[in-house]
């Protein structure tokens, strides 16, 4: 028989998982000057500064 999960871990899980709920993944394409064609950049970004990263 399994071993149940005890109320904590669970408790860690949810305060993790509301955690993760603030982050963005953020795809971004550049343009390379040498040969005009696309690259795309990714990065993990906060929900508050994804017009910030994009801006730049």
């Amino acid at each position: 028989m399994a071993k149940a999960a005890s109320k904590n871990a669970k408790v860690k899980d949810l305060k993790a998982a509301a955690e993760a709920k603030n982050w963005s993944k953020v795809i971004r394409a550049v343009r390379s000057e040498k040969t005009g064609a696309y690259t795309f950049k990714e990065a993990i970004v906060h929900k508050d500064k994804v017009k910030d990263y994009l801006a730049n």
